[in-house]
């Protein structure tokens, strides 16, 4: 098994791939974002999209007409005054 580090020093752009049974799991250090797939590519891919959500890098807010195609009355799609939950974070 190859490693880049003989220690546990983060590095910029540090990312961790192992497998888990039929999957493989892909961890962006820094931000401690990580997804699977069921390939190495699918996965390192699969991080790729996500990080770059995470980012603010791609994505939008879903229009009023998208909302309300999947069922979300855009009038009750707010937060308030409540804080996201901490998974949001």
């Amino acid at each position: 098994m190859a490693s880049s580090t003989g220690n546990s020093d983060v590095h910029d752009g540090e990312i961790r791939l192992w497998q888990e049974d039929d999957w493989w799991i892909a961890k962006d250090v820094e931000t401690g974002v990580t997804t699977q797939g069921t390939s190495r590519t699918v996965a390192l891919g699969n991080l790729d999209d996500a990080v770059a959500l995470h980012d603010g890098e791609c994505g939008r807010t879903p229009t009023d007409e998208e909302l309300r195609a999947a069922g979300i009355d855009p009038v009750d799609n707010t937060t308030g005054e409540r804080e996201p939950p901490d998974v949001l974070d």
